[in-house]
């Protein structure tokens, strides 16, 4: 069991309050009753975000690799050795679908034993200890490529690892760290993974103990991450039949459907309710949409353009509920970039830009009251102590003449084509700042998800509202997994560091443990800052956070970015609005984005 240190309680979330209010229009026929004849009581079917496909299977993903869904899947495979789970209303440690059955620091706060339950891999052998020292040892011999890494943290913070016995271990880390955010935050990226089948460097290769050297490891990493890489043998692949989790990987088509069997060999406590779950992948909400109406879908979702037909959806049999994030959405800016880095380097341009985007009507018109805006690096809802009073405020609110007058007093003359050039170059007062030449247009283009009408409508109109603040804004849509792979920290003389700004956010951009702190956003290097962003006051304050247990350290930390616009604050969109078919239960919705498919069940 955790014991709190020192008498401290564990500061959870309360996703009970995680509501959103949804102005629903009575109207839509609703004349058609679809029966819950579902295709077969022993198998569902649930939609995937609009133009998103799991292309990632290795319990340690890339950068480009982390999405949401990706993570979802592994999940039911590979149990985590934590897992933190907020559907029953509170995110809190969920012991039923954790490798965990205790975990427990020591007196002086410097280490952790966690004990494994006695469970088992697919193929008989036990879940031990060394399986999780397996994953570390790959992880610190490669943490540059793993998505997980920020600097300092795991691996970096962990000083020793010790396996007492075969299902104990224990941990000592580096320094005194916020116990709540060890537990929440980082000891649910520890993994347990199968060293007796995976431990080898190539299909033939000896299996050993091949990651306890460095080198070792990085072999490991490379053949296990090359075999990743192949999604068309994911199911046949005899590597990734290895599982301790409730499901195994039946199907994994190029189109990106995956089909979820149950594990008959499960010994855990988080056994699959339904034998086969079918994960339907679309090109666009829409299509989606015309599924879930055709009742080709048990779990599906209503996009906010499609609110008014609640009442068609309901009298065709289905439950619709909205599923908010405990989430932020932002505009990376590519301070790196070759082109407009050096104009993004400028607060004064980030605010231009901020200030040009009208969050609180795109939140309500574009998508219908089911995004919230956001002002800063900790989620705006529900209200928190981590919320700092100037990103409540909104510091830089919608307003196109303070935008013009941020460029023009900063070197920047509107041109008689309505759009900003740079026309006195330097670094003093009046001036367009450093590394920004005379005669540079105030242009950026912006590589967006696509498959979304909402994201579509809403890219429209921040490039309108831009253009009246006399900035030009071209826009691509590319789908999910294309625009992950292109929003990478890179170097400016790097082919990879032609993007400017992306967008991943339809259905949010970032989702938070329980606790929103930043150090893999924005602190220097981490693989998920994405746009390079450095400030060495900012990544002070994130190690406050991290090191107290004192809520002023997070507000300090909210107030400061708020206020230095590392990105372009965006509506927060819910994940989504559910509706899935009457019957289906267990289809409680993390804010933290995590389903679980093995506790879906059919109602006898």
């Amino acid at each position: 069991m955790l014991q709190p240190p020192r008498g401290r309680s564990p500061r959870l979330l309360a996703a009970g309050v995680l509501s959103m209010s949804l102005a629903l229009a009575a109207c839509g026929s609703g004349e058609e009753t679809q029966s819950s004849d579902s295709p077969g009581r022993d198998s569902m079917t649930y939609a995937l975000p609009p133009n998103a496909t799991p292309n990632w299977i290795l319990p340690m993903a890339l950068p480009e690799y982390m999405a949401t869904h990706n993570a979802a899947i592994r999940r039911a495979v590979w149990t985590p050795v934590v897992n933190v789970h907020g559907a029953d209303g509170e995110v809190e440690w969920d012991h039923r679908g954790s490798l965990a059955s205790a975990v427990e620091f020591s007196d002086d706060g410097r280490a952790v034993t966690i004990s494994l339950n006695d469970v088992s891999w697919s193929d008989g052998e036990p879940v031990s200890s060394r399986d999780v020292e397996f994953w570390y040892n790959l992880v610190d011999a490669n943490k540059q490529a793993w998505g997980g890494y920020a600097a300092g943290r795991i691996p970096d913070n962990i000083e020793a690892w010790e396996n007492i016995d075969d299902t104990t271990f224990e941990i000592t880390f580096d320094d005194l760290y916020n116990q709540d955010w060890l537990l929440y935050n980082q000891l649910i990226n520890l993994t347990a993974i199968p060293a007796h089948a995976w431990n080898k460097t190539s299909d033939d290769g000896a299996i050993g103990d091949h990651d306890r050297t460095p080198e070792g490891a990085e072999e490991v990493w490379d053949y296990l991450v090359g075999q990743a890489e192949q999604t068309d043998t994911y199911a046949t692949n005899p590597l990734w039949s290895v599982v301790n989790g409730p499901y195994t990987i039946a199907e994994w088509t190029s189109t990106g459907q995956v089909t979820l069997e149950a594990n008959e060999n499960y010994d855990g406590n988080d056994p699959a309710q339904i034998q086969t779950v079918t994960l339907q992948p679309f090109t666009s909400a829409d299509a989606q949409l015309n599924a879930l109406r055709a009742g080709e879908l048990d779990y599906g979702y209503l996009p906010a353009s499609a609110l008014d037909q609640q009442p068609e959806f309901e009298g065709r049999g289905y439950v619709v509920e909205p599923w908010a994030g405990w989430s932020i959405t932002y505009l990376p800016y590519n301070f790196n970039n070759p082109d407009m880095g050096a104009v993004f380097q400028q607060l004064y341009a980030r605010q231009a830009i901020q200030h040009s985007i009208d969050q609180e009507s795109i939140a309500g018109v574009i998508w219908h009251d089911t995004a919230q805006p956001t002002y800063g690096p900790v989620p705006q809802s529900p209200p928190s102590d981590f919320l700092s009073e100037t990103q409540q405020s909104n510091p830089y609110p919608f307003d196109t003449e303070t935008a013009v007058e941020l460029l023009t007093s900063n070197g920047w003359e509107v041109g008689s084509d309505g759009f900003a050039v740079c026309e006195n170059a330097g670094t003093g007062a009046g001036e367009c700042g450093e590394g920004i030449d005379a005669g540079t247009k105030f242009e950026m283009t912006v590589l967006s998800q696509s498959g979304s009408t909402e994201t579509d409508n809403m890219m429209s109109e921040i490039k309108s509202s831009l253009a009246k603040s006399g900035i030009d804004l071209n826009i691509t849509s590319e789908p999910l997994n294309q625009v992950l792979g292109q929003s990478v920290p890179c170097e400016p003389d790097e082919e990879a560091c032609s993007w400017q700004l992306s967008f991943f956010g339809t259905q949010g951009s970032w989702y938070f443990p329980a606790y929103p702190t930043g150090e893999r956003l924005f602190g220097e290097g981490a693989t998920a800052n994405f746009g390079n962003y450095s400030n060495p006051e900012v990544d002070e304050l994130i190690e406050a956070t991290l090191t107290g247990d004192d809520s002023d350290a997070m507000r300090q930390y909210s107030e400061a970015l708020a206020l230095d616009l590392p990105v372009a604050w965006l509506p927060s969109p819910a994940y989504q609005v559910s509706a899935f078919r009457e019957g289906l239960e267990g289809t409680g919705q993390d804010p933290l984005a995590v389903f679980l498919p093995q506790r879906w069940s059919w109602a006898d």
